[in-house]
């Protein structure tokens, strides 16, 4: 029989977690009004990041996983860039036939 204490993680402070990203969601909104285009990208990007990576770890308790389950995380976001980035010409190019108004 297996032990239940070895298998057993610990939960996270959800309190904590969720009050951490409404003060991320604040600053997030609060960014812009600024009017520099640095400060919103920062805000708009980095902590869109930042929050991803809360969820993930604590919510979705990727980091009690397995190493192979980041590995493959990881793997399906670069994917995801490289897919992004391939179809970006094409998709951006608005000149051409295929762009008439009919």
């Amino acid at each position: 029989m297996s032990d239940h204490s070895t298998s057993h993680h610990a939960h996270p402070n959800y309190f904590k977690i969720w009050i951490t990203l409404l003060i991320l969601l604040v600053i997030s909104v609060l960014g812009p009004m600024v009017e520099i285009q640095v400060i919103t990208l920062i805000t708009a990007f980095g902590i869109a990041g930042v929050k991803a990576y809360i969820v993930a770890s604590r919510f979705m308790h990727l980091d009690t996983e397995k190493k192979f389950v980041a590995y493959l995380l990881l793997v399906c976001v670069a994917l995801m860039v490289f897919f992004f980035f391939a179809i970006a010409p094409d998709i951006m190019n608005h000149s051409g036939t295929n762009w008439r108004l009919i």
